[in-house]
């Protein structure tokens, strides 16, 4: 699956918002994982947070997982320093399971086609 179109994302973002209590910082940082998994995909979300805080994003956006919501590998995944250092390898399940250190990067590059 491609995951979500963009009126499916907004209205996750609505529904969260008006179901939401808490801390506005928690649903704020699920709701930007969200945006920025939706052009990145959700390999590359699993390479910037740590299993524990997507289950705790993924619940406050009422979620059943981010595979369903997100594509696999977005179109700017290709600009991740975490994807590049991974693409291609059979290492990304390691990697996300803390098998293999010093891979976990939320620092992305600009593309050079812009």
């Amino acid at each position: 699956m491609a995951g979500m179109n963009d009126q499916e994302i907004l209205e996750v973002v609505d529904r969260a918002i008006n179901d939401f209590t808490g801390n506005l910082n928690d649903l704020g940082s699920a709701i930007g994982m969200l945006m920025l998994g939706r052009r990145y995909g959700w390999r590359v979300v699993l390479l910037i947070h740590s299993p524990s805080t997507v289950r705790k994003y993924v619940k406050i956006l009422g979620l059943r997982n981010l595979r369903d919501a997100l594509p696999e590998v977005g179109e700017l995944a290709h600009r991740s320093n975490a994807w590049k250092l991974i693409d291609g390898t059979a290492n990304f399940w390691k990697v996300v399971r803390g098998q293999i250190s010093g891979v976990r990067s939320a620092i992305v590059e600009r593309s050079n086609n812009r």
